[in-house]
């Protein structure tokens, strides 16, 4: 895959490959994630098809599309990753993404190399194991873990946890066997039956140290903001998804004689999301750049992503139901689906709010540390 987005006249570009890629992703999606499909698996134990999770390992090689090929990835970039998963959103599709491809996978690649480290990394861009992550820091003593890990999402069938527990040495970030002695799951029962959680009570349980306290914070920092970014991207996926729905019903659906896209209160909201759409798309892509090479700073992009996104796939869900009518409020239209994992999505990393409180924060201590600079929120002297 190509390093990054060609650059036209000022503009980025998908690559020719990256297009490819968001088509193989795309067909994948409609032949094993229509909404006939996704109605069954969020209703099943575990709420993803294990060989499907498999294919996508092996045979289309999204799970790890960023990961290096010596750690058996794909050797690709975060954006490539970022074009597979606007696809995942679109289709919503069932499978512990938010776990393993979000959060673990980057934790994972920021991990000091070792023989736990590789064997688990190479597992989860196969598609043989699954991942959940939690930062919130637990307690280590001896090598064991003890504390709970409360709603984490994938958790409730993931193979292993990646959690940050403090010990006498600080803080380390390590892997707990899921499926071994002193774990307890509890799985709960969740508005997006598509994003499953769970409470993880973690008795003594033994544990493998991936980054010691030199790494632990910067492994954790990167997790959540690739996490961040990747999400943001499947919200504008399952947004845009949403946008297109909306455009083909109002201008489907005949009322009075009319197409009910023709009424102005309409077409007004129609352009609203569209501005919404628009707007968390270059939100989400300049964070996967900021992460990818650098060309601004990664947290504060990620956190712009988030406040942005979360909103904006909030607003277009809820405005897609009243596109809709009286059937975008049944639960046979999907609709509902999407409005629930926008609601998910929206609070899964932190609220909107606490995003734009936290840019905030960092636009401030950048003026302050750099009272001559150029505002990076306003892009004027400061």
């Amino acid at each position: 895959m190509a390093d990054t987005p060609t650059a036209s006249r000022g503009e980025f570009l998908f690559t020719a490959e990256q297009q490819e890629l968001r088509a193989a992703v795309r067909r994948f999606c409609a032949q094993h994630f229509d909404e006939a499909t996704v109605r069954t698996l969020m209703e099943s134990e575990p709420r993803f098809d294990r060989d499907v999770w498999r294919r996508l390992g092996t045979e289309l090689g999204v799970l790890g599309m960023a990961v290096p090929e010596s750690d058996g990835g794909a050797g690709g970039s975060l954006v490539d990753q970022a074009v597979a998963v606007e696809e995942f959103g679109a289709a919503l599709a069932c499978g512990p993404l938010f776990g393993t491809v979000y959060l673990a996978i980057p934790a994972l690649v920021a991990c000091p190399v070792g023989p736990v480290r590789d064997a688990l990394l190479t597992a989860l861009t196969a598609g043989e194991r699954t991942a959940a992550f939690d930062s919130r820091p637990l307690a280590e003593t001896g090598g064991r873990i003890s504390g709970t890990a409360a709603r984490v999402v994938d958790a409730d069938a993931a193979d292993v946890l990646l959690v940050a527990a403090d010990g006498a040495g600080g803080r380390g970030v390590y892997a707990v066997d899921l499926n071994g002695p002193g774990v307890h799951r509890h799985p709960l029962v969740t508005m997006d039956l598509t994003r499953p959680q769970a409470d993880v009570v973690l008795d003594a349980a033994p544990a493998e140290l991936l980054a010691g306290p030199q790494e632990a914070d910067r492994v954790i920092g990167h997790a959540l903001q690739v996490g961040a970014a990747l999400l943001a991207v499947e919200q504008v996926g399952a947004a845009q998804h949403l946008m297109d729905l909306s455009v083909d019903y109002a201008t489907s659906r005949l009322q009075f004689g009319r197409q009910i896209g023709s009424f102005q209160a309409v077409k007004h909201k129609l352009a609203d999301m569209l501005v919404d759409l628009e707007h968390a798309r270059s939100a989400a892509y300049h964070a996967v750049w900021a992460l990818a090479d650098g060309s601004d700073d990664p947290e504060l992009a990620a956190g712009i992503a988030q406040a942005v996104c979360s909103a904006a796939f909030s607003r277009i869900a809820a405005d897609t139901i009243q596109v809709h009518g009286g059937i975008g409020f049944t639960w046979e239209h999907q609709a509902q689906l999407y409005f629930k994992r926008a609601a998910t999505d929206a609070a899964l990393l932190g609220s909107a709010e606490q995003h734009r409180s936290r840019v905030a924060e960092l636009v401030l201590d950048h003026a302050v540390a750099h009272p001559g600079a150029v505002s990076v929120a306003t892009g004027r002297p400061q």
